[in-house]
């Protein structure tokens, strides 16, 4: 088969209907091949409207794909996709230490850098162990994001699991929405809700959102009606839910 299909190939000669071909045609060629070029310039010769762009490189790579489909579509005069590739559906989770202000009266500035210090350390873990990504304390908190969200909530039940014995209760909440990547940042409204979600939780509470309770259906995580909100900043009334197993 190989042997016909090289027959088939280098027994067709197009070069005596080229001349017909009077649409617009553009042929790509490796810049680095010099027979190659030759040979695209000969046949763009005998074609009425016919140009030759040379590429970069010597030999077809994947890399270089986009660079060919970004002439090709320049060639055309098709616009390319306008989709911001930096804007990702992410689950958020914001955690909270409850009293810290209070905590820090009571135990002095250096106990507290200690306790503090083995929150984060244990807060972190926990995030990484949920498969999740740690994007930044909030002081007395932190900030995190998720493939799904209910690793996202998981993950918040096992930090507040973790700390417990630090003599901390910690708050969370958990949204999930649209964020923007910007750098080693996220940003976005879905991030102020979450935010704005944990600041009305309770101690040891896990709240989330309208649209992580519909999206974790059939995980086995049961949640108990929190009521309507109001969110700072965010439009309308928010129906959220609070973690109960």
């Amino acid at each position: 088969m190989a042997k016909e299909l090289s027959r088939i190939w280098y027994d067709t000669d197009v070069r005596s209907v080229l001349p017909a071909v009077q649409a617009l045609t553009l042929l790509l060629v490796h810049g680095g091949k010099e027979e190659a070029v030759a040979e695209a310039e000969h046949i763009a010769s005998m074609m009425p409207q016919a140009e030759v762009r040379k590429m970069p490189g010597a030999a077809w790579e994947v890399a270089e794909m986009p660079v060919w489909a970004e002439e090709v579509r320049a060639f055309l005069g098709v616009k390319p996709p306008t989709v911001d590739l930096h804007r990702v559906l992410a689950a958020v989770l914001f955690t909270d230490i409850v009293g810290s202000t209070q905590r820090l009266t009571e135990t002095g500035d250096a106990a507290w850098r200690s306790i503090l210090a083995r929150h984060d350390e244990r807060a972190r873990s926990e995030v990484s162990r949920y498969g999740g990504r740690y994007v930044g304390s909030t002081g007395d908190g932190l900030f995190a994001t998720f493939d799904g969200p209910a690793r996202a909530v998981t993950c918040a039940q096992a930090i507040a699991q973790a700390v417990a014995d630090l003599g901390i209760h910690i708050r969370s909440g958990v949204h999930t929405g649209e964020v923007e990547l910007d750098g080693d940042d996220v940003r976005g409204i879905a991030v102020h809700i979450g935010a704005r979600v944990a600041a009305l939780a309770g101690p040891s509470d896990v709240l989330v959102s309208q649209t992580v309770k519909d999206l974790v259906a059939g995980s086995g995580l049961t949640f108990e009606d929190a009521g309507e909100h109001e969110l700072k900043g965010v439009p309308d009334r928010w129906h959220l839910y609070r973690v109960v197993a």
